[in-house]
Parts: structure tokens; sequence; C-alpha cells
């Protein structure tokens, strides 16, 4: 279709794009690539805090704001088909009308930044599991969150490339990349401070060491199942319903051995009471054995000898 000289791109229906970007990802896979791709459940992209937190850092300015909407429907319908995370850069492909490569550099975070961020955080994040989570005190996550000085980037520290042919820099590729990060920190906090080149475990540096003995017994609300822990740090946790048979089995096992030890004659005095019967019966069927078959009168004779 053209207007005024513009031609207007094919209406692509959304199977068309979901089938597409299998294709796409199909062919990846194949040449031996270690795909990643973004898999978002039903209509929200991001649902947790880390999440949630760089996706609403992005929108809240206004050179991102008008052109991220573009990437929602890419990001919701699979079509980007890799995302891949490390220090400083963000490397993804996505699956259009062709399958375009973006990449998107992101400054660290300057030492004094973070050095400023982890003091004012001191004291009040009790674990790296409560901060992996987002649960977090109200200050503390307003701190994190906020704009210029926080953890998350300023449009400043992005810069944003993209093989396809638009000239916008942030095109919908672009953008469906940037919602795709927010979805990867929902399964994997760890990659927002990976990104940043920073380490997580500073901000529990100055932690009160006396306020996290005093609760080291949380509520039952507060402590994670092993399902919970291995979600959460993608760890393969032994079932700790199976540890107790074990030492129940040992502990079996002595009691009966101290039995016998408290007790040998009783051991010795079994084993002839198990022979007794045995022989005994074998002497009656010895007896039954010797006495002629047919001779009634030898069973009478004995008794007369008794009787005289």
């Amino acid at each position: 279709m053209r207007d005024y000289g513009y031609e207007w791109p094919e209406y692509v229906s959304v199977a068309d794009k979901r089938r597409q970007a299998e294709k796409e990802l199909a062919k990846l896979r194949k040449k031996g690539h270690a795909a990643a791709p973004v898999i978002v459940q039903g209509q929200k992209i991001v649902k947790n805090f880390w999440g949630l937190s760089w996706c609403s850092n992005l929108e809240r300015y206004s050179d991102f704001a008008s052109r991220l909407p573009r990437g929602r429907s890419y990001v919701r319908n699979g079509c980007v088909i890799d995302l891949q995370i490390e220090k400083g850069k963000i490397k993804a492909k996505v699956s259009g009308s062709e399958l375009y490569t973006v990449a998107i550099t992101i400054a660290p975070v300057a030492a004094k930044r973070w050095r400023a961020i982890c003091t004012d955080c001191a004291g009040t994040i009790d674990s790296l599991v409560e901060l992996l989570q987002g649960r977090l005190a109200k200050n503390v996550m307003d701190r994190v969150c906020r704009e210029g000085d926080g953890l998350f980037p300023a449009p400043g520290e992005i810069k944003l490339s993209c093989s396809c042919p638009d000239s916008a820099d942030m095109c919908k590729h672009v953008a469906a990349t940037l919602y795709g990060v927010g979805a990867r920190l929902d399964e994997a906090p760890r990659l927002l401070f990976a990104l940043r080149g920073v380490d997580e475990s500073d901000l529990l540096a100055g932690a009160d060491q006396g306020a996290m003995v005093s609760r080291a017994a949380p509520a039952s609300g507060m402590v994670l199942a092993g399902g919970d822990m291995a979600a959460l740090f993608g760890l393969d946790m032994a079932d700790a319903s199976d540890a107790p048979a074990p030492s129940a089995a040992k502990s079996a096992g002595p009691r009966r051995s101290s039995k016998k030890d408290a007790t040998p004659g009783v051991q010795r005095a079994g084993a002839p009471r198990n022979d007794l019967p045995q022989k005994s019966a074998g002497a009656r069927k010895g007896k039954a054995a010797k006495t002629p078959l047919g001779k009634t009168a030898a069973g009478t004779r004995p008794a007369r000898r008794k009787r005289g």
C-alpha cells in the first residue's frame, strides 16, 4: 500500500509474528547458538519489584516514554528470541520482517555513587534473599530507584543501536529489548547488579550484626521453603523430607546390638532350644524305624517285663 509516495508495511497478524519468531529461534539453535528467548506469560510483561522498577525508570523519561509502547506487543508475542545481559552490555535478536540485532551499552555505576547508595541503605537490608526478592523498606526502595543517583540508568547513560532500517534511536526492536530486560529481571534480579557493574552484597556490608542475630528465627511468613530458594537461585535442592530416614535407620541399629550385648546368655540358650525339638523328633523317628513291621508281640513283651 502506498500513500503520498510512502509504502506502508503489510499487516502481520499476531499468530504470524509468533510463527515467524519460532522459525527464527529454531534457525539460531540449529546453528549452535545458545539462545535465551524472552517468554512473557499473559499481558503483564513484568510482575516483581526489580522488573517493575526497571520499566518504570525507563517510562518516566520523556525521551523514551513516547517510543517504548511500540515494543510491548513485540515482547509479548515472543519476538525477542534471544537476550543476553552482562556487565555494561545488552544484546538481543529480535524477529520482525527480518531478524534484527540489537546492541545496548549502559555505563557502569560510578564508584562514588554506589558508595553513597550503600551508605544510605546500611543496616536496613537484613539478607541477600530479601534484597533480591525486593522485600525492602519503602525508604530503601525509594533510595535505590531514585532518579539521577539511584541504581537504575538515566537516558544519558544508555546508548542504543539496531540493525533495522528505522532511523530512530529507539525503534520497536530496541523498545522490545528494553522491556525484555524487565521481564528477565523478574526471573534473575542479580543481572541488574551485573549490568551496572556492582556487587549486590555491598548493600549488606553495613548491616547490624546484632539485629541479624536477633532475627535469626523469623516469623513463618518470612521463611522461604526449599522450592522458593531453588526458584530464586536456580539451585537443585534436595528434598528435606528424606533427611530423617537415614538417621532413624542408624539409631535403630545400635539399639538392637546393645540388647544383644546386654544378654549374651539368652542368645546361647536360644540355640539349644531350637535344636532340641529337632533332635527329639529325630529320636522318635529312629525308634519307629527300628520296630519290625508285622511283629505285634514285640510291643507286649516289654510290658510283661515291667510287671515282673
